[in-house]
């Protein structure tokens, strides 16, 4: 409840941010539409009242008619609705400000004044004032509707802005939250097994110092145990510092031509002093991908490594290398228990290792994936037919063709 609270605390307060921005914007949108509508619509009626009141200068006989709607209608003899529907009203009215004559129908010029429904024009005559005007019942529904279609669509615009800002917040934080956590995991695993070594070697030298004196061989058997978990430790720190400096994301060192054979032979050459019996099956032809050879190296030394561990010394290890299309793929098989099918789906966690209790810290594996995924590999993991693990890695062939010449490990 805490993590899903504090992964959602700054997703919510950028949709709370930008739903406010958007209302903001929302609301100057809407008085502009708003106030651009209206003034059009008084437009439309100022032009027809102007036409009106031009035509009845010239012809005077146009006072005594309303103006007829326009010629505006559909085929079938329906208006459409437009506020040029609307009739046109004409009042005379004399200097003496009484009305001398208005159009047929004509509401009392004082019932139409401004303020009131209607919109009026007037221009000056010989003797008098001519004023057009028109009902502006019409225009104030359509502003109201228009008003109205605003306030109604604005909440819902603002809800679907904050509910989007949030879900995608949420998704954009989710690798985020997931790499603390796997951060905060790796802190803690990383600390469990730096504290067992020191625990041994300080247990060690507690009683050593402590206990009653001993012989020339205890005291070599106790630094010699020191001495074994500090090793131990070494090599943890080794892989964690590399880790480190991989998750930092340095400029990769240069890709070359590797020769995946030669570093296969090379491999089994310098882990055939383990114990298991180690088989090579490499091609006659070069099996080239392009990749940092250092990064190769530590990779098939992670392979070999844990594939002797689990073999034992009378077990057996076979590594080869393939060309089979346009893939080169390097497998390393050992006759030790195998992986269980339910836990390949964490090999390559950091920490983990194949079975509960074995050799090593877990974070073998977790570089070697660090490396192939950064030289574009592809992993699979299966059952041998020596009956233990089959770990198998495969790249895209490098066009690059060279003789092949033995190569120094790294």
């Amino acid at each position: 409840m805490r993590a899903a609270a504090r992964r959602a605390g700054p997703a919510l307060r950028v949709a709370i941010m930008a739903t406010a921005l958007l209302g903001a914007v929302y609301i100057v949108a809407a008085v502009v539409l708003y106030f651009v509508a209206a003034d059009r619509l008084d437009g439309q009626a100022d032009n027809r009242l102007s036409d009106f009141i031009g035509s009845a200068r010239h012809d005077p006989s146009a006072i005594s008619r309303t103006a007829p709607p326009p010629a505006d209608r559909d085929a079938d003899g329906d208006d459409d609705g437009d506020s040029d529907q609307v009739p046109v009203y004409l009042w005379y009215v004399t200097g003496a400000g009484h009305v001398a004559a208005h159009s047929p129908g004509a509401p009392a010029l004082t019932a139409a004044s401004p303020g009131t429904s209607y919109r009026l024009l007037s221009e000056r005559v010989a003797g008098g004032e001519l004023v057009a005007g028109m009902s502006r019942a019409g225009d104030l529904h359509t502003e109201h509707l228009i008003l109205d279609g605003e306030l109604v669509a604005g909440p819902l615009i603002l809800l679907a802005m904050f509910g989007g800002s949030l879900i995608v917040g949420l998704r954009a934080l989710a690798p985020v939250e997931q790499a603390r956590r796997r951060q905060l995991e790796f802190t803690a695993d990383a600390s469990h097994e730096l504290r067992t070594p020191l625990s041994v070697i300080r247990a060690e030298v507690d009683v050593a110092l402590s206990g009653p004196p001993r012989t020339a061989d205890g005291y070599r058997d106790a630094l010699t145990r020191v001495q074994s978990e500090s090793e131990r430790m070494r090599r943890l720190v080794d892989d964690l510092l590399w880790l480190a400096r991989f998750d930092s994301q340095p400029p990769p060192p240069a890709d070359e031509p590797v020769d995946l054979g030669i570093l296969a032979e090379t491999g089994a050459d310098r882990f055939r002093a383990v114990g298991p019996a180690i088989t090579t099956e490499i091609g006659a032809e070069p099996a080239l991908i392009s990749a940092p050879p250092e990064w190769m190296d530590r990779l098939a030394g992670v392979l070999l490594d844990n594939a002797c561990r689990y073999a034992g010394p009378g077990g057996q290890v076979r590594i080869s290398v393939v060309a089979h299309g346009a893939r080169v793929i390097l497998t390393v098989e050992d006759s030790g228990p195998g992986i269980p099918e339910a836990d390949r789906g964490k090999l390559f966690d950091r920490f983990q290792r194949a079975e509960q209790g074995g050799p090593g810290a877990g974070l073998g594996l977790a570089i070697g994936d660090s490396i192939v995924s950064s030289t574009a590999g592809r992993w699979r993991v299966a059952t041998s037919p020596l009956g233990g693990a089959l770990m198998e890695v495969s790249w895209r062939a490098s066009r690059r063709l060279t003789p092949r010449t033995p190569a120094t490990p790294v």
